[in-house]
């Protein structure tokens, strides 16, 4: 899927060069895309994840021109599902308590602008469902939710290593995000609903 460029289709629908038509799909950016794809990876009705960037002014940007040449692209997992087994917004209950969206600086040991959160609507309807749910998040909890959603943009897979990195390199991986600090901060900042939807904590 390198290079797939996200676009408006006909009747408000995404289509997706080279992937299916029509796909559902979402694009979100969470900090590191290793952690991000991992969560995702433990919830139903998830069906593809796939590592990459999006948002940047470079075609088809490598690992090394994101972080180190400042190209404007987020780390972001691109995400299909099943929605009659999930929602878009559940998807979206998944990203807020997996991350900390109250940090504009990156995601926990990872700093800098391509570590940022963000949620990429890629058509009016999500971006309708994502501006309420981050404004019943927001309500609900009393934080301050720097998360921007931003319009669709084309996303780029990322190098064939990074992806499925939790499961090809699963001590590397878990090093990382122990060291990272990444649940500790989750579960401080949500309690109870830390990983709310995934396979550690389910949906009720």
């Amino acid at each position: 899927m390198r290079g797939t460029l996200i676009a408006f289709g006909l009747a408000g629908l995404s289509l997706f060069a080279g992937g299916p038509a029509f796909a559902d799909t979402a694009l979100f950016a969470g900090g590191c895309f290793w952690s991000v794809e991992s969560n995702f990876d433990k919830v139903e009705g998830v069906t593809a994840t796939t590592s990459g960037f999006a948002g940047g002014h470079v075609e088809n940007p490598s690992y090394e021109q994101v972080v180190y040449e400042d190209t404007g692209h987020y780390e972001v997992v691109e995400i299909e599902y099943d929605p009659d087994v999930v929602s878009f917004a559940q998807l979206l209950t998944v990203f807020w308590h997996t991350t900390d969206p109250t940090d504009a600086g990156g995601q926990f040991c990872d700093r800098g602008e391509s570590y940022r959160t963000a949620i990429f609507a890629l058509d009016e309807e999500q971006r309708q469902t994502a501006e309420a749910s981050k404004a019943a998040l927001a309500e609900e909890t009393g934080l301050t939710i720097v998360t921007e959603i931003k319009d669709a943009a084309p996303f780029y897979a990322a190098e064939d290593y990074h992806q499925n990195f939790h499961i090809t390199n699963p001590v590397h991986y878990e090093a990382y995000r122990v060291g990272c600090g990444r649940d500790i901060r989750i579960n401080q900042l949500w309690g109870e609903q830390a990983f709310l939807g995934t396979s550690a904590n389910p949906f009720p």
